[in-house]
């Protein structure tokens, strides 16, 4: 049985997520959070928000949240915000402000 929960629309660069995500990947629940708890990024803070979303869903599943494990987490390109900012000689750059969906699944951890 799986619980997942989606974070659309994240005001973070999908690189700067991606980073954060590669950590938790494959660990159990506990370790997970205790991971993002210490990190000291931003993102981090954004997707321990998420893992504990996903696990809200895994409990009104009625999955055994001591068992759980992020089987999928994958961050995907959102909307790009296309800002000007003034430069020399009348010219303009461009900011380009990303964001992120971010998925995450949990997954029992099967018996051995």
């Amino acid at each position: 049985m799986e619980a997942r929960a989606v974070l659309r629309f994240v005001r973070i660069s999908p690189r700067k997520a991606r980073l954060i995500i590669d950590l938790i990947r494959g660990k159990n629940v506990q370790d997970a959070i205790a991971t993002l708890t210490y990190l000291p990024r931003s993102a981090a803070k954004v997707v321990k928000k998420l893992l504990l979303s996903a696990v809200a869903n895994a409990e009104q599943k009625n999955m055994n949240v001591d068992e759980l494990k992020v089987a999928t987490a994958y961050v995907n390109q959102g909307p790009t915000l296309k800002r000007f900012r003034a430069r020399a000689m009348g010219r303009g750059n461009v900011i380009r402000k990303r964001s992120s969906h971010i998925t995450l699944v949990l997954s029992e951890e099967e018996k051995k």
